[in-house]
């Protein structure tokens, strides 16, 4: 009879076998109230799965990261039951949980409107009160098969079928509904409280446009109400930051279907990629990286030796030309390897930091591309790091400090660090893992900083540490990497002679701190709204003329502006001081600076910060000092300065 382990380290014992929710209501009632699910030994169950064995349970609530995916899970089912009750001719397809909640794919004579939306939520908001039982039953596969065929549903019956003959089918039923499903699922009906269908839209059948176009419904779904409404207003302040709208809005980029997946970048855009790749280039030749560039187009016998022609063709654009076959890269690894491999290298020259903004062109399906964030062509802030084993963990550490630099430069302190360790399918020996795994562990812990372990992840050549942002509205961002790779060097070649005159293959550090340039500028505009820190605006300083008359010297102040490395310009157009305010205002220039009679008799400047900060007049040296200062400072503080202007010639700068 079984002994369950519990998570506080006691142990139940019962004398006959006992379902997850007996375990629970032995407890105490309110945990047999609250649970959802149960996780024996490593298997996420259902609460009324049987325990008959000695085993290590815990109970899954809606507090565990499980337990609301189990909401979600069983919500897409809610979803599907609701539309067969007011659309019986309807069929079901797949309804996975995805990112914050879910979706399920229908087949359907008609496309569905979103009055057809709101009343299939109604449904669902009813299926739940009704607090329905839901309760798992297994069939053999061809019996499965030949059920759904009977009720109509040919999809369910062409995805079990595909299921190998042997594998027992699990399906879950609550009230008329029946769905094929691994599970598993909350009791009852009366456990899914807060949920939201969101929009509908078209999925072909298993991906494949050749198949039938079905509809697809979008929902969410949360533990509490409070959780659903934060996200919710999420999603609206995202809309507003979408970099899409603001990157047309502020004359930034384009992206046309001439060059899908590619982006056009106009001159305040291109100003903040510049700004950027030359920020890094600074703090990358100050870490000791070497610059370099390899070609965009290499021949395919290269990537055969890499391995990226036979596991990544299908993701690259290949090209012709003389008989030979090309392929334009998707990556710099490949590149960084020939340098390395040109001329005899000793132990004494490692580590070799190579550092490239390498274009890269990724043949990404068209349905996946999505403005700056998911493109074709692309720049990345690669760098390949050839070392020792022994330089392993120091390189890491090395890199951690260069990353947290940059992005707290860049205004973003909340990082979230995972380190992905090795999957099941890996190359080398599990003692070089150990190493590997144990030498970014260290350097992590040696920074004094959180991170979750990631089991599984890591790529099959190597353990990975990736870091992700959160942005001003909770969002995260997955941007940097730091991969260890066992594999690459020895594939091409790569070898030093080591200090006892043995020739190695050095270890090699792929690493990202931005990532995607492209990406990266996208996540900036969405994180800022589009206003950009002073450093990075396209115009940091506008100088506007109330009349005529101040028109020469709002160039003059232009110019000087320009000569102290500010980029500033000028309006001279004959309209109303209110009229350029709101207009520069509305482009989310940072300061705008005011000459009118007064400012030009006493050689001063009204300046406006942006927020509709008025912070008075100005001496103009004063004013260009504190604004270098605060371009100089870039992420250490991104609110804009408040000026004191006890005299005319002095300038305080304080938080804002």
């Amino acid at each position: 009879m079984p002994d369950i382990r519990l998570p506080d380290g006691s142990t139940r014992h019962f004398d006959a076998p006992v379902t997850v929710a007996q375990v629970a209501q032995s407890i105490g009632s309110g945990l047999a109230r609250a649970a959802l699910a149960g996780r024996v030994d490593s298997k996420l169950v259902d609460t009324s799965y049987l325990i008959d064995r000695d085993v290590a349970l815990s109970i899954v609530t809606d507090r565990d990261p499980e337990g609301v995916d189990v909401i979600r899970h069983s919500t897409a089912h809610l979803l599907a039951a609701a539309v067969k009750e007011l659309f019986p001719d309807a069929q079901v397809t797949i309804g996975p949980v995805i990112d914050n909640g879910f979706y399920y794919d229908f087949s359907y004579k008609r496309p569905f409107t979103p009055d057809d939306l709101e009343a299939i939520e109604k449904r669902m908001s009813e299926l739940a009160r009704r607090d329905i039982p839901v309760s798992r039953e297994v069939m053999p596969r061809d019996q499965a098969v030949e059920f759904f065929k009977s009720i109509g549903e040919h999809y369910k019956a062409e995805i079990i079928a595909s299921i190998p003959s042997d594998e027992p089918i699990s399906l879950y039923r609550e009230g008329d509904f029946i769905d094929l499903c691994r599970g598993p699922h909350v009791p009852s009906t009366a456990k899914l409280k807060v949920f939201k269908l969101m929009k509908l839209a078209g999925a072909y059948w298993r991906g494949d446009s050749n198949n039938e176009m079905l509809q697809r419904i979008y929902g969410t779904a949360w533990a509490r109400k409070e959780d659903q409404d934060a996200y919710l207003h999420q999603l609206e302040e995202a809309e507003k930051r979408d970099h899409r709208r603001l990157g047309r809005q502020l004359d930034l980029f384009h992206m046309q279907d001439e060059a899908p997946g590619m982006v056009f970048w106009h001159a305040k855009g291109w100003t903040i990629w510049q700004e950027i790749e030359q920020y890094m280039r600074r703090v990358l030749d100050g870490a000791g990286y070497q610059e370099v560039k390899t070609p965009m187009v290499m021949d395919r016998a290269l990537w055969e030796r890499s391995g990226h022609w036979e596991n990544y063709r299908e993701h690259m654009f290949t090209t012709e030309s003389e008989n030979r076959d090309y392929a334009v890269k998707p990556m710099n690894c490949p590149g960084h390897v020939q340098i390395f491999n040109h001329g005899l290298r000793s132990y004494r020259e490692l580590p070799l930091r190579l550092a490239e903004f390498g274009s890269c062109h990724r043949n990404e399906p068209s349905g996946a591309l999505h403005g700056l964030l998911r493109v074709r062509g692309f720049v990345q802030d690669d760098a390949h790091i050839f070392c020792t084993d022994a330089q392993v963990q120091d390189e890491a550490g090395r890199f951690i400090e260069l990353l947290q630099k940059v992005y707290a430069d860049f205004g973003f302190h909340d990082i979230l660090i995972k380190l992905s360790t090795r999957p099941a399918k890996r190359i080398g020996a599990d003692e070089a893992w150990d190493r590997a795994e144990g030498a970014l562990a260290a350097a992590l812990d040696a920074k004094g900083l959180p991170w979750e372990n990631n089991p599984g992840e890591g790529a099959f050549y190597g353990p990975k540490i990736e870091f992700s942002l959160k942005d001003s509205i909770g969002r995260v961002w997955q941007c940097g990497t730091l991969q260890l790779d066992f594999a690459l060097p020895a594939r091409l070649g790569a070898e030093y002679v080591a200090e006892d005159n043995t020739r190695k293959i050095p270890v090699m550090l792929h690493r990202a701190v931005l990532g995607s340039l492209e990406r990266f500028i996208g996540i900036l505009i969405e994180n800022h709204a589009g206003a950009m820190p002073l450093w990075l605006a396209p115009v940091q300083a506008m100088v506007m003329n109330i009349s005529e008359h101040q028109a020469e010297y709002a160039t003059q102040l232009m110019q000087k502006l320009r000569e102290a490395g500010i980029r500033a310009e000028v309006d001279l157009r004959n309209e109303k001081i209110n009229y350029k305010i709101r207009e520069h205002s509305l482009n989310k220039v940072p300061y705008q600076l005011i000459v009118g009679e007064k400012e030009l008799a006493s050689g001063c400047v009204a300046v406006r910060a942006r927020g509709n900060r008025d912070l008075g007049a100005v001496a103009a040296d004063e004013l260009i000092g504190t604004l270098r200062a605060e371009i100089d400072a870039k992420g250490a503080s991104t609110a804009a300065p408040t000026v004191s202007t006890a005299t005319a010639g002095s300038v305080a700068v304080a938080a804002g």
